[in-house]
């Protein structure tokens, strides 16, 4: 193999703030050294520590890591705990009043709910989903808007022990019945519909369809919460109202002791090929992971900080450090049902700014739609109760990070990039805020206790500079388990035989620069070919979002006779999308521009405008379409989860 080429140029590099790192949780570069240290030389008497510190154990584990059939890994293994316990119940004592959500909905109305609140409304859906015969081990369907009550029946289902199975609301009704079907659901948990961006988004409809689907009969009930009274056919014997279903519950609901290794919830990957992927996470060692990240990485101050990630409880991001992680500390976080272009540009400072978050954590896309839309409105609202930032779901380009940390950050607020995926539960690459310096474009360096390399395709480790596949060389609390009723499939995907079978692979390309930070570069299989060249798409992608008049970029390849692959790039322009002469003269200027900035090699072959990309709801870009795009194929993959699915028309156009 040929080693995957790193071309992206970037040497800025930004410290923490004095005044930040007096107070941060890992304070200064020699706190975090004798992290990484004391993970280094005992690797799982690191983690148990931690363990022990910072979860609620009914019965203490005796045993830490059991790597007897690795990759099968167990962590804590003979431990008993509650998820639910640890992220509500331990927080009354002392803070049964405080704010534990602070949900936003998309008209502008706002709720509170304090951590007693949210144990009673818990303890109530609890003991009705008991009553209804579900049991540990059952699964059991989430498809809520995002509220409240979506956290209420994440959390009911880790008190009792049922596994849940978060499906994003924007999914089609085939989407969904392939995930009931796998998972053999017992029950589905739903609203009538929900409201975005001033629209009612139609659920129980979806549901209804779903149950006609073959295999779907293992579903006996279906719990409707009645959001935004929307007309829903019920079934009779099968569909019961929320309310009716909770009525006369009572607000004490006696855990289930599990397992360390009991699953915690099924996450199916959105987005794959073929079936889908029921990534399986564990109870006590998910737990942990998600909490020692908030610690380090979000630096979390539960008494003072109100935290925000902007993310869907449908994705990993939402379960980590919106459902769970955050709870787990105590902390006051905000949950926001609409969209941040709605009613204007403006609505994610408004909110920050009425809410007075101190942190925000949210994804590059979002940060890009944000400046094509108003690079300057961050300045009309007080954003001074913000300390920390942060992005997830992508590499983020540089000049989106500079903009965030100057016009949101106000270039005082640590910005934390991080890496991390569904399969790994919680950060593994990110930013320590108060110890480490950070860079535009890198997720910097692995947290204590991650063992991240970059390897050629025999597993061999590549020195820094060259670029090559992104590996975790040793098992780690959060990782998934298995893949739900499919173990071979887990084994094979993740820890492949050529790199040793115990070796996780991440499935993204990366290099690391002389400091040791970590630079991802894009997906294994985004990567191009170009005349005997491998090259990452991100960075190409950064180059073209350098330029001052362009606001979003993605790259693919197409097959090309000559150099293998052809680079083709679908730009956003900050203004409107031009044509003709207009569109022939700036094309040549950005491939130019491309040229100046990387080199002749990563000039693409072809630029399309379009007024946006395609994009799922929770802002992820659909590379695979705009690959079929770029062939000149035809889209027949389900597109039901775009935003904005006329898009695809215009960008089908090539010149």
């Amino acid at each position: 193999m040929s080693h995957i080429e790193s071309i992206l140029h970037e040497n800025r590099s930004f410290h923490p703030h004095p005044e930040f790192q007096a107070s941060a949780n890992v304070a200064g570069p020699e706190h975090h050294q004798s992290l990484l240290e004391q993970a280094a030389a005992d690797h799982t008497g690191f983690w148990a520590e931690l363990a022990r510190q910072h979860i609620d154990w009914h019965k203490p584990f005796t045993q830490v890591l059991d790597e007897s059939q690795a990759p099968f890994y167990r962590w804590f293994y003979d431990g008993e705990l509650n998820v639910s316990v640890n992220c509500i119940d331990r927080h009354l004592a002392q803070h049964a009043n405080r704010t534990a959500l602070i949900f936003e909905a998309d008209d502008g109305t706002v709720n509170r709910v304090t951590y007693q609140q949210l144990h009673d409304q818990v303890s109530q859906l609890g003991n009705a989903l008991r009553r209804q015969g579900v049991r540990k081990g059952d699964r059991v369907i989430i498809y809520m808007p995002m509220s409240v009550e979506a956290v209420v029946a994440m959390q009911a289902c880790a008190r009792i022990g049922a596994i849940h199975s978060v499906v994003f609301g924007g999914f089609s009704a085939k989407s969904l019945g392939e995930r009931i079907a796998d998972a053999q659901a017992c029950l589905v948990i739903t609203a009538d519909a929900g409201f975005r961006g001033g629209k009612t988004i139609a659920l129980k409809p979806v549901v209804d369809e779903a149950l006609n689907m073959p295999a779907t009969d293992c579903v006996r009930h279906v719990v409707v919460y009645q959001r935004a009274r929307h007309p829903v056919n019920m079934v009779e014997n099968r569909d019961i109202w929320w309310q009716d279903f909770i009525a006369g519950m009572p607000s004490v609901c006696e855990p289930e002791w599990m397992n360390a290794e009991d699953p915690l919830f099924i996450l199916y990957t959105s987005g794959s090929t073929g079936t889908p992927k029921g990534v399986q996470h564990s109870s006590g060692g998910y737990l942990l992971g998600a909490i020692m990240s908030m610690h380090w990485v979000f630096d979390a101050k539960p008494a003072s900080d109100v935290f925000w990630c902007t993310a869907d409880v449908g994705w990993i991001t939402g379960h980590s450090y919106v459902a769970y992680g955050p709870l787990a500390l105590g902390m006051t976080e905000v949950i926001f049902e609409g969209i941040p272009t709605w009613p204007d540009a403006g609505r994610f400072w408004r909110m920050i700014q009425d809410h007075k978050v101190t942190t925000f954590y949210t994804a590059p896309t979002a940060i890009r739609s944000l400046i094509k839309l108003g690079a300057d409105l961050p300045r009309q609202y007080d954003l001074s109760s913000l300390r920390l930032l942060g992005t997830v779901g992508e590499p983020i380009n540089p000049e989106a990070w500079v903009w965030f940390h100057e016009e949101v950050g106000h270039s005082r607020c640590p910005i934390v990039d991080t890496w991390w995926q569904t399969e790994t539960g919680s950060h593994m690459i990110a930013p320590v805020p108060g110890a480490l310096h950070t860079k535009p474009g890198s997720c910097t360096r692995p947290l204590p206790g991650i063992h991240a390399d970059v390897v050629d395709e025999q597993g061999n480790s590549l020195p820094h500079g060259e670029g090559g596949y992104l590996v975790i060389r040793r098992p780690f609390p959060s990782q998934l388990r298995t893949l739900w009723n499919n173990p071979e499939r887990f084994r094979a995907t993740y820890f492949p035989a050529e790199l040793g079978g115990t070796t996780y692979l991440a499935g993204d390309s990366a290099h690391r620069d002389q400091e040791g930070y970590f630079w991802i570069m894009g997906r294994i299989d985004d990567v191009l070919n170009v005349s005997g060249h491998r090259l990452g798409t991100m960075e190409i992608e950064s180059a073209l979002v350098s330029h001052p008049a362009v606001a979003e970029a993605a790259v693919v390849g197409k097959p090309h006779d000559v150099k293998g692959e052809a680079i083709v790039a679908f730009v956003v322009l900050k203004g409107p999308r031009p044509e003709g002469e207009e569109a022939a003269r700036l094309s040549a200027e950005l491939r130019n521009w491309v040229g100046q900035e990387i080199g002749a090699i990563a000039k693409p072959d072809e630029i399309r405008f379009g007024d946006n990309l395609p994009k799922t709801r929770s802002g992820k870009i659909m590379r695979r379409l705009l690959r079929t795009l770029a062939k000149g194929g035809e889209i027949d993959q389900d597109v039901s989860t775009l935003e904005n699915p006329a898009i695809l028309q215009q960008l089908s156009v090539a010149g």
